[in-house]
């Protein structure tokens, strides 16, 4: 007999079940690198209509008859971008994507706990599709009013709501507290993988045919859409009604076996039950139980209880999801977070042109080390807080080490390309690593929290409300880096370097609790033990 080859021993030695969590997790970073692919191009093609306005009036000056073969409306005059107030215009339309999307998060996640993940996320896609493809459309049919892509970009906002709270909640259920800070630091890192994909791909048509640059992405996360609805697995108990239907168990003479609609932990699938008297069992229980009815046995679980009633848990309420303790407080530090990041994802490539003496193009490519160093202190801080065990603290330090980075970043940038570089890797480092803690395994702690009683329905609401805040952060701090910046760059770092603090204040209760905490339990890999008694 031949020897097994050693990739094949490798790949028998996961079971089925680390395969699907392995699934899940590639599934659903896919699901959400296809969500901010999609929302690149806009940042790419509005600098190019005013190059080719400015183009247009050139040639209009040299030769007007050579202007005649020329899509003008379209491709350089592009109304109604052509106007002397043409920033305040594109402006409009970036803080109507913003807006919407900081208002709409907060509904999101309450209708995404009422609602199944998988069907609400795939509506979410299609639809995002189908809006990024209109804004396309527009140069296909030259449509130039502004009420129509700000229409687009508003309505784009809404649906792009149902992907994070969507993704957090399935990645949520099928990995455990053990080391979420280091597989979601790691699973984080499709926000700069989409920024990434999605430059590329406008970029190869933005000179040529900008609508392409919206259709393209558009397809993709619609197509994305699809793959969702027939493979997304929501949660690791949906898997039990198929394996209960292939394998059922046998059933003794005074057993009877029947269908249980009422599901379990919230999830209305379908599971088998047997009846052996005058109580109906679970398999899947019944795996765990004795058959004794005096004894009581400790079993290790995943961190999903078994729920043993008829009736099913129900949805959290908005304000029973903000007094869980420690939702208010990071809600509000990712306001000030996610204000810096995105002020340095809007404002970064000019303010490198402006001190660097770069082009546009090696501006903006740049310009991505700092999403190579947020991928880098996303990991970093969740590899971190698995060891230490306290998220808040984690996120407080690398919060007070970025405020005087920002400072030395805004000094050292004006000292050549070599400097630079090694900032922007620091800064993204120190800057997205708080804000993909608190967006990913924080929110994801919070959701299933101890107060919750095993009620597993709060995770969307949880990190709607933690995305929904920072939202807020995100929008409004382009706005002030936009008006701070006619007064100097430097007006924009002490406002960057603010904020910082302002987050750093707001954790100093939960970073006391926990350092004072003389009972903190560091998150373990390995499972939970809860003790169950028939009843």
């Amino acid at each position: 007999m031949a020897p097994v080859p050693p990739g094949i021993r490798f790949l028998a030695s996961f079971n089925r079940d680390q395969w699907y969590r392995a699934f899940t997790f590639g599934l659903t970073f896919l699901l959400y690198t296809s969500f901010h692919l999609s929302r690149r191009p806009i940042s790419i093609v509005k600098s190019e209509l005013h190059k080719n306005c400015s183009a247009l009036n050139e040639l209009s000056t040299a030769s007007s008859s050579q202007l005649s073969n020329l899509h003008t409306d379209a491709e350089c005059s592009w109304k109604p971008f052509d106007k002397s107030n043409y920033k305040q215009l594109l402006g409009a339309v970036d803080y109507s994507f913003l807006c919407a999307y900081a208002v709409g998060m907060f509904l999101s996640g309450i209708i995404g706990e009422r609602l199944p993940i998988r069907l609400y996320l795939t509506f979410g896609m299609l639809m995002s599709g189908l809006f990024t493809c209109l804004f396309g459309l527009g140069y296909i049919y030259n449509i130039h009013s502004l009420g129509f892509y700000i229409f687009v970009q508003v309505a784009n906002g809404l649906v792009q709501t149902t992907g994070w709270p969507s993704v957090v909640t399935c990645i949520g259920n099928w990995f455990g507290k053990g080391r979420r800070g280091l597989i979601m630091g790691i699973w984080n890192s499709h926000t700069s993988v989409g920024n990434i994909l999605g430059s590329l791909i406008a970029g190869y048509w933005v000179s040529s045919n900008w609508g392409l640059s919206f259709i393209v992405p558009g397809l993709v996360i619609a197509a994305m859409g699809i793959i969702c609805f027939l493979f997304l697995i929501e949660h690791p108990n949906d898997l039990r009604s198929i394996h209960a239907v292939q394998n059922p168990a046998p059933c003794s003479n005074n057993q009877k076996l029947t269908k249980n609609w009422n599901g379990t932990n919230g999830h209305k699938q379908l599971y088998h039950s047997y009846k052996q008297g005058d109580k109906y069992q679970n398999w899947d229980t019944d795996l765990l139980l004795p058959q004794d009815n005096n004894s009581s046995v400790s079993v290790p679980v995943q961190q999903v209880a078994v729920v043993k009633s008829e009736s099913e848990p129900s949805a959290i309420s908005f304000m029973g999801a903000l007094r869980i303790p420690g939702v208010i407080e990071f809600s509000l530090c990712l306001l000030f977070a996610k204000l810096v990041s995105y002020t340095f994802l809007f404002w970064l490539p000019l303010y490198i042109t402006k001190t660097a003496h770069l082009d546009a193009k090696k501006a903006g490519d740049l310009s991505t080390l700092f999403d190579v160093g947020g991928i880098v202190g996303g990991i970093l801080a969740g590899v971190i807080s698995d060891k230490l065990g306290k998220r808040a603290t984690t996120c407080a330090v690398m919060l007070l080490l970025a405020a005087p980075t920002l400072y030395g970043f805004s000094m050292i940038s004006e000292f050549g390309l070599g400097p630079t570089i090694g900032m922007l890797l620091v800064c993204g480092g120190l800057v997205n690593g708080p804000y993909a803690l608190i967006t990913t395994a924080v929110a994801a702690d919070l959701g299933t929290h101890k107060s919750l009683k095993g009620n597993a329905r709060a995770l969307s609401t949880v990190t709607a409300i933690i995305d929904g805040t920072g939202s807020v952060g995100a929008a409004i701090g382009p706005l002030l880096a936009g008006v701070l910046s006619s007064q100097g760059w430097d007006q924009v770092f002490y406002m960057l370097m603010a904020a910082d603090f302002l987050a750093l204040l707001l954790l100093l209760r939960l970073v006391t609790k926990e350092l004072t905490s003389g009972n903190v339990v560091k998150p373990r890999s390995g499972s939970t033990t809860v003790e169950m008694k028939e009843h």
